[in-house]
């Protein structure tokens, strides 16, 4: 006989306390291969309310595999999402929690302010209405999994793999950008760059992106607030990093954002 399938907010709990204690653990697939991304994403939602509880808010979400060549890896046609809390956002000196962390990785990226409600349906155009600026970005991810290792719904229970975020001090208006596909995208680690991009590397374009997840929210009957702070997807490859690395991106007419381990 099977063993019982642990209930959303058991998942949560657990994905919790591997946060808490730093241990990485086995994915959930690995005993259940047949957990549903809906589950995944009730376990995501609970796993955001221990948050909350604990004193923290949200100030946004972010967006993953968004590019072609990560959904072929992982066997999906979409992206998926995830949350982004008050304590996930390093300052002053955007230097990295390590000690919070258990193997951490960074990815550059493209991050949206709302300035207005966004509710479906989206599209490019309207996201970009209701962005009060883009700037440039660097996300930390952390898996809860024993070496990165996830399929899709556990990673979406694992709220996408969210640890961090560095934000650049430049707050541009897409007005004042002439197209955001086109952006150049330098990511550099200790100095030396170590791979490059444009922002068409994100679903053709970055505020597709926030239009995807816009949309998403919008079949669960759920809008995106004024005022959140979007990740719009990996623009290269996530980066490990290790105590005393230095690691920055450079994006065409945002400047740069750095993030010291």
């Amino acid at each position: 006989m099977s063993e019982r399938r642990p209930s959303a907010e058991e998942i949560a709990v657990a994905l919790d306390d591997a946060t808490r204690d730093r241990r990485p653990m086995e994915r959930f697939t690995a005993a259940d291969p047949d957990l549903s991304p809906v589950l995944a994403y009730r376990a995501q939602a609970h796993g955001v309310q221990l948050r909350l509880a604990a004193g923290e808010s949200i100030i946004g979400a972010k967006l993953g595999l968004t590019s072609r060549a990560k959904q072929r890896a992982m066997r999906v046609d979409e992206p998926l999402y995830g949350w982004l809390t008050s304590s996930m956002l390093f300052e002053p000196g955007n230097v990295v929690a390590m000690e919070r962390l258990i193997h951490p990785r960074i990815e550059p990226e493209i991050g949206f302010l709302t300035s207005h409600e966004l509710s479906a349906p989206a599209t490019v155009p309207s996201v970009l209405a209701a962005t009060a600026g883009v700037m440039a970005a660097l996300e930390v991810i952390d898996s809860r999994y024993e070496n990165f290792d996830f399929q899709l719904p556990d990673v979406i229970a694992d709220n996408a793999s969210a640890a961090g975020l560095v934000l650049g001090p430049v707050l541009r208006p897409v007005t004042a950008l002439e197209d955001l596909r086109l952006l150049g995208c330098i990511l550099r680690h200790n100095g030396a760059i170590v791979d490059t991009a444009s922002g068409a590397a994100v679903m053709g374009h970055p505020a597709a992106a926030i239009a995807w997840l816009v949309n998403r929210l919008g079949a669960d009957g759920r809008s995106l607030p004024a005022g959140s702070i979007v990740l719009s997807g990996g623009l290269t490859n996530a980066l490990p990093i290790g105590h005393g690395d230095v690691v920055s991106v450079e994006i065409d007419g945002l400047g740069t954002a750095e993030a010291v381990a």
